[in-house]
């Protein structure tokens, strides 16, 4: 009976380490690090450090980013690309391939409402 019960506790240790949920799979993402490294000083938790309502949420980027509702990961790809008043362009600095990763996570956490 001890047997059992201790390869049904170790059974169900492994899968809580084999299930991760996908919001903390999505903080240790490629595309989190890049958007912490590159985009949380100014917007940590889809906020707006230096313009309030200016956030990454998804009502935000429906206001301001041209296009959102027909192509949001394009509306957001321009926005990362080219930046807009006090944000930088970040065309120089990131690959097309991490602002493409950026622009995904942003979308998935606008959809999740950060």
């Amino acid at each position: 009976m001890k047997i059992l019960l201790l390869i049904l506790l170790l059974a169900i240790a492994l899968l809580s380490f084999t299930f991760i949920s996908p919001a903390v799979a999505a903080e240790t993402s490629k595309a989190a690090k890049i958007f912490n490294s590159n985009c949380a000083s100014c917007h940590i938790g889809g906020g707006n450090i230096l313009i309030a309502e200016k956030t990454l949420k998804k009502e935000a980027l429906q206001k301001y980013l041209k296009d959102y509702d027909t192509n949001s990961i394009e509306a957001i790809i321009y926005q990362i690309q080219n930046g807009k008043n006090a944000m930088p362009a970040f065309k120089n600095k990131l690959s097309e391939q991490e602002i493409l990763e950026v622009a995904a996570y942003v979308f998935q956490k606008a959809e999740q409402g950060w």
